[in-house]
């Protein structure tokens, strides 16, 4: 498997790059890995990159973005904090993956048995963690299906809201970054959620909710 250059990375749709990576996925599930020559990789990529996805995931030991998609050296932009949550840093790292380096497509990736989302869900406080997991707790509030045994040892409640907290920092990437707004609005990416099973490891992508200018015209004619 050879390098993506910059012409091969431009002629991916945003499209294009969900279903690499869906593939890459499938691949690692049933393991049989790319065949991939990583010390020729680091050389073909030394004097430049051109990714074609940026990953927001956790910072999950069980979650690297780069094993779970099946994907080498030069493929990925790979932003990693626990609970996949957004902030103005990675908000910047995201444009530019997309508006300078040319990625197609942002992904929001959450994964089931989260320590943030159980952390936030017991009200943990310890030192800074208090402060990122107070932003988990939007998810938590949203989340009202589940009415007794609100807290980590109910994995139910855990999952919702992990999955909760993957669109509401969709909705915050949306409305937080006009540069990668305007990006979508023109076509050049899309953004999509997902849910990564550290059990399977199977990722559901959020098809259903994909962000794409066909989807916010919808949204702005409603």
């Amino acid at each position: 498997m050879k390098t993506l250059t910059k012409e091969q990375r431009d002629l991916i749709t945003p499209q294009g790059a969900i279903d690499l990576l869906k593939k890459g996925n499938e691949r690692f599930v049933n393991n049989l890995k790319m065949n991939r020559n990583l010390l020729q990789q680091v050389n073909e990529t030394s004097d430049g990159q051109h990714p074609f996805a940026v990953i927001l995931s956790c910072i999950d030991s069980r979650t690297s973005a780069e094993l779970i998609f099946d994907q080498g050296l030069g493929d990925i932009f790979s932003v990693r904090i626990a609970g996949n949550i957004q902030n103005a840093d990675i908000l910047g790292s995201m444009e530019f993956s997309c508006k300078v380096a040319g990625a197609k497509v942002v992904v929001v990736l959450g994964h089931t048995k989260c320590g943030a989302v159980k952390g936030a869900c017991d009200h943990v406080e310890m030192g800074n963690l208090t402060t990122l997991l107070e932003k988990l707790k939007p998810a938590i509030e949203s989340e009202t299906s589940v009415t007794s045994n609100r807290n980590a040892k109910n994995s139910e409640f855990v999952e919702k809201v992990a999955s909760i907290n993957v669109r509401n920092t969709k909705k915050q990437i949306l409305k937080n970054s006009p540069i990668l707004r305007d990006m979508i609005e023109k076509g050049e990416i899309a953004l999509i959620g997902g849910m990564y099973d550290v059990v399977t490891g199977i990722v559901d992508f959020y098809d259903d909710e994909i962000v794409t200018a066909e989807t916010l015209a919808k949204e702005t004619i409603a």
